[in-house]
């Protein structure tokens, strides 16, 4: 039985060309970046080469990347640091962002008496900006609002540039969780200014356990975790550096191919819509995720016209690997906390599933997939 892959949102395979490029580096660059001597020294020449190389596809300067462990570290260290360094007593955001970001306001709301307010969003998973202004108008507490540029279920594409502009008006600051885009889309943060956001490399065919914080010059940062002073005394810890270099490696080969891999995934889930479409006309389909321009390009939510617990099961069984939600809560009894959000009880009743494709995705595979899909029809 050949196995089928259909859950990048949740993590990707890591690209050949990163796999050499990591072995090489933990045969002949093991030393450690905070020694002098000159293992240290190459190693350390090494984090910082990809430092930079990673900030140039920012557009930013290399002091404001800080390396983390991915994502979730990411998210924690800003918006600890928007609170405990920054002041911020009050956090606006919604209740579809991810879990990294919803439950660091939950502790940050008990441990630092903050105010955390929750945006309005409508049935297609989409802000209510309105609502948004709103927020940021009635406070004179100083403010941060925290929003992610793709949801990681619906795929939804956040209208970022416009709350740029609104967060500068009402003098906010602005973090937002872009796991989802980094690799995928190109972000010029002097054109698209963001105070602080994320990335984690095995989101775009790089390694696990690493990843980067955005956080705009002028922000001082003080440390989540207290030991040695790497990254410039904004995470104690030694560098992953194998982990870093596999990083830089797998953004750039993302970032240079990105048109190439944007025309082919959106017609595989191009043609995957219309497919099943045709295979039941009340198959629906969750947030934008069908959106050719409003939603990302690698995900689809689907939301079949019945209810099978089992469904999930039967395809891993049959060698197909997708999601219910993010894979972060795949193991829970709750079910997704986004479609909860904006799905009516009915709708919420019915089995949905997320599909996410990768330059690796084939028709071939698609094909399969659908045909396995008629079955529960």
């Amino acid at each position: 039985m050949n196995s089928i892959y259909l859950d990048n949102a949740a993590t990707t395979s890591i690209d050949l060309e990163v796999i050499k490029l990591m072995q090489e580096s933990m045969q002949n660059n093991f030393g450690n970046p905070s020694s002098t001597h000159q293992f240290g020294r190459k190693a350390k020449s090494a984090v910082e080469t990809a430092r930079k190389n990673i900030a140039n596809q920012f557009n930013v300067s290399a002091s404001e990347i800080v390396f983390t462990a991915g994502g979730t570290e990411a998210d924690n260290l800003i918006l600890h640091n928007a609170v405990v360094n920054l002041g911020v007593r009050r956090i606006i955001s919604t209740k579809i962002e991810h879990h990294a970001v919803l439950h660091t306001l939950d502790h940050l709301k008990k441990t630092y008496n903050i105010k955390v307010d929750y945006v309005k969003v409508d049935s297609d998973g989409d802000i209510d900006l309105l609502n948004l202004e709103n927020l940021l108008k009635n406070s004179l507490d100083k403010t941060l609002v925290s929003l992610m540029l793709i949801n990681n279920e619906i795929g939804n594409i956040l209208p970022v540039n416009d709350i740029c502009v609104m967060c500068s008006e009402y003098k906010a600051l602005l973090h937002s969780d872009t796991v989802q885009v980094i690799g995928h889309y190109q972000l010029d943060l002097q054109k698209t200014p963001l105070d602080f956001m994320v990335a984690s490399a095995h989101k775009f065919h790089g390694p696990k356990g690493v990843g980067f914080a955005f956080f705009r010059k002028g922000f001082g940062i003080l440390p989540m975790f207290h030991g040695g002073a790497q990254e410039n005394g904004a995470r104690s810890s030694t560098e992953n550096v194998q982990g870093i270099l596999g990083m830089d490696k797998a953004l750039e080969i993302s970032l240079n191919r990105i048109e190439q891999n944007k025309t082919g995934i959106l017609k595989i889930k191009e043609y995957f819509i219309s497919e099943l479409t045709k295979l039941d006309s009340n198959i629906k389909f969750n947030g934008k995720s069908s959106h050719r321009d409003e939603g990302t390009y690698t995900i689809l939510n689907v939301r079949f016209p019945f209810n099978d617990d089992m469904l999930l099961f039967n395809l891993d069984i049959s060698g197909i690997a997708v999601s219910g939600g993010s894979a972060c809560q795949s193991g829970s009894a709750k079910g997704s906390h986004v479609l909860k959000e904006i799905l009516s009880d009915i709708e919420v009743s019915n089995t949905s599933i997320r599909f996410s494709f990768s330059k690796f995705t084939t028709k071939q595979e698609i094909d399969t997939t659908l045909l396995k899909l008629k079955e529960f029809f």
